[in-house]
């Protein structure tokens, strides 16, 4: 199987040899993903790819690949699964119709109220169901269920379109001294330069020495200069949390790079969007906030903005009164990032889902919409192409 496999790559252009096949084999051998398409596409991606510029042409050859695997006999799927994992609490799974059929509710407001009814009615546990607080089901109300909006009540994002999240989340902070999977990135930050000479005079200008020495007899008379160094100031913003930790590790590269590239740096966090505060340190985010109004008033319109995001969301979370999924913000998102906008010359949006996915999401279309179009891919090209935006 991992030979067509591998052959099938090799014939859309994936550079792959010999040596990523066998880690693929041990891998799989140390049953590092097993009897899920989805975890082998992850780990497939992660042994086969050194270059991210070839994540498309593998998605099209696993896609050529795999077409037709869901028409494969179920019996000899039974007998080819072990018994342990069919034991497996199985998820539900709906018919296009019925995922068609599902409605929201219209309104924050109207999900809000309809929430506080169903906890003054339930009093026991519900699996499946369309109606109380439970799990499985096509309630709006619980976790890991099918309707297209409504309230999580803890466990992982499915969907990501929930419209409040009811659970405490910690998140961790970006680690800097990550060293790069992809030092691309860090060339690629470089096209953002503007040099200067500024501070005290510590770097030998070995030219000048010659030249004053020359006219000094012969006698040696030692020049110095402000050393050069990268003038641009930059401001960048991560989303933390939720749908961004299957990009944890790309960010922390990118946080990494940008540490060393820009002596003028200055980031925060966020989650989801950009409200009236961030935090710089996610371990004491509820007690240690910077409001956004001070951010942008002690920061001036010299500084360059990036931020670091999926974009995907409940569209409540972009443009409602009360729409963040863990606070009641008093104005809407858009209206802190229209200010943002409107402070700083330079806003970037760098997003690490496939461009290819973006139409698909109505939040990311709007933040798009929101940077006047300055969404970037958070892959090489797109980094290069943000750099030089914001270097103009």
């Amino acid at each position: 199987m991992l030979i067509r496999f591998f052959d099938t790559l090799r014939a859309y252009k994936v550079p792959v040899s010999l040596r990523e096949l066998l880690d693929l084999i041990q891998a799989m051998e140390a049953r590092l993903a097993f009897a899920d398409l989805e975890d082998f596409y992850m780990l497939s991606r992660a042994v086969m790819v050194k270059d991210e510029k070839h994540y498309d042409r593998f998605d099209r050859a696993y896609a050529a690949y795999f077409d037709g695997l869901d028409s494969m006999d179920p019996d000899w799927l039974s007998s080819a699964i072990p018994e342990d994992w069919l034991r497996k609490e199985i998820e539900k799974s709906l018919s296009p119709e019925e995922l068609a059929a599902l409605q929201g509710m219209g309104s924050l407001e109207k999900i809000m109220e309809e929430f506080r009814k169903r906890l003054e009615e339930q009093h026991k546990r519900h699996q499946g169901g369309n109606k109380m607080v439970g799990t499985g089901g096509t309630s709006p109300f619980g976790a890991y269920g099918e309707n297209p909006e409504g309230i999580r009540l803890a466990g992982p994002s499915r969907n990501k379109q929930a419209v409040k999240v009811w659970e405490k989340r910690d998140y961790r902070n970006l680690d800097d001294s990550v060293e790069l999977g992809v030092r691309n990135i860090k060339l690629a930050l470089r096209r953002l330069r503007k040099f200067a000479r500024t501070g005290r005079e510590e770097e030998l200008d070995l030219d000048n020495t010659i030249k004053s020495t020359a006219s000094n007899a012969g006698l040696l008379d030692i020049k110095m200069r402000p050393e050069i160094e990268n003038k641009v100031k930059l401001l960048v913003f991560f989303d933390v949390g939720g749908s961004m930790d299957p990009y944890v590790k790309v960010c922390e590269e990118l946080f990494s790079a940008a540490r060393t590239e820009f002596k003028h740096m200055e980031y925060f966090y966020f989650h989801n969007f950009i409200y009236e505060y961030v935090w710089k340190d996610n371990r004491r985010r509820w007690d240690e906030k910077t409001a956004t109004w001070d951010l942008m008033h002690k920061y001036g319109n010299d500084y360059k903005v990036i931020f670091v995001g999926d974009a995907a969301m409940s569209p409540y979370e972009v443009n409602a009164v009360g729409g963040s999924v863990e606070h009641w913000n008093e104005e809407a998102g858009a209206a802190w990032f229209q200010r943002i906008m409107e402070t700083y010359s330079k806003v970037v949006w760098l997003n690490p889902e496939p461009e290819r996915t973006w139409k698909m999401t109505t939040s990311t279309n709007w933040i798009k919409q929101l940077a006047n179009d300055h969404m970037y891919s958070l892959s090489i090209d797109g980094l290069e192409r943000a750099m030089r935006y914001l270097s103009k």
